[in-house]
C-alpha cells in the first residue's frame, strides 16, 4: 500500500481557498467536499483538507493558529522546473495569494514562497536533477559558477 498524505489547513472564506488552490491547477475530490470543508487533490497521493476555522476546531481540543501571524507548517512542493515554479507562483498571486521573500536560488534549487489568502506557506521548488541524486556538492563541483553561492546548512 503507497502512503497517502492528507494536511489540514484552516480556512475563514472556503470558497475562495477552492478558487485559490484550483488557480494553482489542483482539483477538487467532490465526495470529501461540503459547506465546512474541501478535498483538494494535488495527485494521487497528496491532499489538503481546507477546512473552515470552526470545523477544524472541532479535531482538536489545541488552540487553532492563526496563519496570517503564526507559521505552524511550511509545505513544499517540487516542480519540473523553474519555469513550472515561477508559473505556479504567478497564477497563486493572479488567484489573491502573496509572495512573502524573494526567489532563493541556489544554484542547485530554486524556490519561491506563496502564502494564500488565508496566509497558508507553501513553498515550490525545483532542484537540478545532479543535485538530487548526488547532493548539492556534486552539482556545485560541475558547476563552479555556484561555488559561493551561500547553501543551508553547507556555508
Amino acid at each position: 500500500m503507497m502512503t497517502q498524505i492528507f494536511v489540514n489547513i484552516p480556512t475563514s472564506d472556503l470558497e475562495r481557498s477552492k478558487a485559490f488552490y484550483t488557480a494553482l491547477g489542483a482539483g477538487i475530490n467532490p465526495q470529501f467536499t461540503d459547506e465546512n470543508a474541501a478535498c483538494i487533490v494535488w495527485d494521487e497521493n497528496v491532499f489538503f483538507m481546507v477546512l473552515k476555522r470552526e470545523f477544524f476546531a472541532t479535531f482538536t481540543d489545541k488552540p487553532i493558529a492563526d496563519p496570517q501571524t503564526t507559521a505552524q507548517v511550511s509545505l513544499a512542493f517540487s516542480r519540473e522546473s523553474r519555469e513550472d515554479v515561477d508559473h505556479v507562483i504567478e497564477a497563486g498571486l493572479a488567484a489573491g495569494g502573496s509572495e512573502p521573500r524573494p526567489a532563493q536560488d541556489l544554484g542547485f534549487m530554486y524556490s519561491r514562497d506563496l502564502d494564500d489568502p488565508d496566509g497558508n506557506s507553501l513553498g515550490f521548488l525545483f532542484m537540478e536533477p545532479q543535485a538530487a541524486e548526488q547532493g548539492p556538492e556534486a552539482f556545485v563541483a560541475d558547476h563552479p559558477e555556484f561555488a559561493d553561492v551561500p547553501r543551508p546548512g553547507v556555508n
